[in-house]
């Protein structure tokens, strides 16, 4: 009785193509074994690229949650929100891990008046916030959405007596691509994040972020929402 015949098929992964290499007097292999072959290949393939895109993550930055999890963070009493951290993982949900940092106001503008919670965006939709009755951010409360791989946002906010913005502008995107890394810091102490305007990308489902910065009067106003 003659042997079945052994089939033999060399493959190589190149720059993100399938090369066959043949042997003579080898029987060329049915689709099936091919197929299998291109799926391991692909698996690999992936694996690898899930951990070149893993290895970004700075697991010793004091991230606030997990990938996927909601969150509520606020400042300490008397402090505003001046710098904040995340980095993008589609491996995890599209999702990004987030960090913020505090600090102190100015003497000058005295202590909070009052604190609460603005208004919250829908997930999968642009959205534009800006504190009302002239707030700055103190805190940041989100909640993760599956089924639309995005997060609600809601900025808590803080009056000081009757502050009044000015000199205000809107940072750069950030971050500068989506899915990429992004950070952002106030740019010199006396200055305040008011809010943000963000677009969603439905496509790499990502977010990028401009930040509303203002001065702050060192006297009380009579206008109650710039």
């Amino acid at each position: 009785m003659m042997d079945a015949p052994v089939y033999l098929l060399k493959f190589e992964y190149k720059a993100g193509f399938l090369l066959q290499e043949a042997h003579p007097g080898m029987m060329t292999p049915g689709p099936v074994l091919v197929l299998w072959a291109l799926t391991v290949l692909a698996t690999v393939a992936g694996q690898e690229y899930d951990n070149r895109m893993e290895s970004h993550i700075d697991r010793s930055i004091p991230w606030i949650h997990t990938f996927r999890q909601g969150f509520n963070f606020q400042c300490p009493h008397g402090e505003v929100l001046v710098a904040l951290q995340s980095v993008f993982s589609e491996k995890e949900g599209s999702d990004r891990l987030w960090t913020f940092e505090c600090q102190q106001t100015p003497t000058t503008l005295g202590h909070p008046s009052e604190c609460w919670w603005d208004d919250t965006n829908r997930a999968g939709m642009e959205w534009s916030s800006t504190c009302s009755n002239n707030g700055l951010v103190a805190g940041v409360m989100s909640k993760y959405f599956e089924a639309v791989l995005d997060r609600e946002w809601s900025f808590y906010c803080c009056r000081y007596s009757r502050r009044c913005p000015y000199s205000c502008w809107k940072s750069l995107e950030v971050p500068e691509q989506y899915q990429e890394e992004g950070e952002f810091v106030i740019p010199s102490y006396g200055y305040f994040i008011r809010g943000a305007q963000t677009t969603f990308d439905g496509v790499l489902r990502d977010r990028q972020w401009k930040y509303i910065v203002c001065r702050m009067t060192d006297f009380d106003c009579e206008f109650e929402n710039l």
